[in-house]
């Protein structure tokens, strides 16, 4: 059995996420320091193991102290939980190409299994002959099974966060060549 490497080329590819902030808005960020790698036994990508690790520190919602807040202890704690992680487990066929990553999250010392939808969006060689794949992949998950239990109540009733969290991964990943042996 062959298998395939492919490196997520992370300067073409972005993990988002969004959570609503008041009730009635959204807050939406990104991590902007991450890699990962995807294993495709076979060329078959229903088979496929994704490990993917983000630098916590590298949160970025677009507002300084509200980023700095975001890696203190009352969120990632990214002093004593520097990085979040993501280990496929297995690979369930959805419809078509398109399919389903299970697998486990590690926020904060916190292991979940999450499901991540993944539409696959093909293949395409890059100018100087490196074979590339791209998907979208998303998930929701609940921040508070994640230790990240902040907020505060409104006078008006509700939360100043709420606890889904919707999660987009737009990936690009590049095939490796593998070595010859002489």
């Amino acid at each position: 059995m062959r298998t395939d490497r492919w490196e997520i080329d992370s300067s073409h590819s972005s993990v988002h996420f969004s959570v609503r902030h008041l009730v009635i808005a959204k807050v939406r960020g990104s991590f902007t320091r991450w890699s990962g790698t995807v294993h495709v036994p076979d060329g078959d990508f229903q088979k496929a193991t994704v490990a993917l690790t983000i630098d916590a520190s590298s949160i970025d919602t677009g507002v300084a102290d509200r980023d700095a807040h975001l890696r203190s202890a009352d969120f990632f704690d990214v002093a004593q939980y520097p990085e979040l992680r993501f280990v496929a487990t297995r690979v369930q066929p959805r419809s078509g190409a398109d399919i389903d990553v299970v697998g486990d999250l590690t926020i904060k010392g916190i292991t979940r299994e999450v499901v991540l939808h993944v539409e696959q969006h093909g293949q395409a060689k890059d100018p100087w002959g490196n074979l590339r794949t791209a998907f979208t992949a998303k998930t929701s998950i609940d921040r508070q099974d994640f230790g990240l239990t902040w907020s505060q109540v409104l006078e008006t009733g509700g939360v100043m966060v709420g606890d889904r969290v919707e999660i987009e991964a737009e990936i690009e990943a590049v095939k490796q060549v593998e070595a010859l042996v002489a």
